[in-house]
């Protein structure tokens, strides 16, 4: 009788064994068939691992992600729900709560985008790109007080993603707050100097150094707060600026230069890299990151930037070397 258990209990850990391996190797398939974009064979994969674990977080995060890439997102939410409900694995939690606000999102449904990503951050607060997909979605909705915040939030836990910085420029570009979006348009071009983006983020700059002037959106209400901090700041711009009015000189990159030195000294340590933009603007390396970040915009730049190798090390050296807030 005693052999006889014995051979049931070792029949029934093999049978478990067999089956986690058969999962395991179902979902390795799956993701190799995601890799290569072929969803629909994915799917089967991932759906035929949950026939044998139905509760198997993986396969449920990788199934509802795999049909959110072939177009049916709203179709992954139930198995998304599983994985929120009982995972313990903060990283893949942090992931499926991101998963539901790209759905959400995708489906114009925003306020529901915006709580599946706040819910991401609680479950993984480190999680950069979430704070930047909550940015978005908030800046979509014209919340972009917490969208500025969503974005600076991304930009410290990254402070060289492109992405997150050229939101954060843009955000407070639209609520009027112009010094904080030339300082973030610079860092931008900084870390982004040669793409359509970039060539978007110098016209957005020259249209505040220019004086240009920002259509109220519909449906935008400001508080009264960053009112106050946007008449704060376009004083600061407006009084500066105003110098150039009567000055000549003898290029475009040197009324840049110039323009931009004495904002960066008006801003002193105000707002978000300002004090790193004030310093660089006091070293030898200011007329090499004007050139660098116009090089989109102007042609002889570009080519400047290629002839001028020991100027450009000189530049990255410093970059590499001074802690940027």
């Amino acid at each position: 009788m005693r052999n006889l258990l014995l051979i049931i209990v070792f029949t029934l850990l093999s049978l478990q064994y067999s089956s986690a391996q058969d999962v395991a190797a179902l979902i390795k398939d799956g993701r190799q068939l995601s890799s290569q974009k072929q969803y629909p064979q994915a799917i089967e994969k991932y759906k035929s691992a949950l026939l044998i674990e139905p509760e198997n977080p993986q396969a449920n995060y990788q199934l509802a992600f795999a049909l959110f890439a072939s177009g049916k997102g709203p179709e992954g939410l139930p198995y998304l729900d599983k994985v929120v409900g009982a995972n313990k694995n903060t990283p893949l939690t942090a992931a499926s709560y991101s998963l539901m606000g790209s759905i959400y999102g995708n489906a114009k449904q925003l306020s529901k985008a915006i709580d599946a990503y706040k819910n991401g951050i609680k479950a993984d607060s480190t999680n950069q790109r979430i704070y930047y997909n909550l940015g978005i979605v908030q800046y979509r909705s014209k919340l972009y007080t917490d969208a500025e915040q969503s974005f600076a939030d991304a930009v410290k836990r990254d402070s060289a993603d492109a992405g997150s910085v050229r939101m954060f420029a843009l955000t407070t570009f639209h609520e009027n707050k112009r010094a904080e979006a030339i300082l973030g348009f610079c860092r931008f071009l900084q870390l982004e100097p040669n793409s359509k983006r970039s060539a978007e983020a110098f016209g957005n700059l020259q249209n505040i150094l220019q004086r240009g002037s920002l259509q109220t959106e519909e449906g935008y209400q400001p508080t009264s707060a960053t009112k106050a901090e946007a008449f704060t700041q376009n004083k600061i711009i407006n009084k500066v600026l105003a110098g150039f009015m009567t000055r000549k000189y003898e290029s475009p990159t040197a009324l840049l230069t110039a323009q931009l030195k004495e904002l960066f000294a008006a801003f002193g340590d105000k707002y978000k890299y300002a004090a790193y933009f004030n310093k660089l603007s006091q070293n030898d390396n200011f007329e090499t990151f004007v050139r660098v970040i116009s090089q989109s915009d102007v042609p002889e730049n570009a080519k400047w930037v290629v002839e001028n190798k020991d100027k450009m090390s000189a530049y990255e050296a410093w970059v590499k070397t001074t802690t940027i807030r």
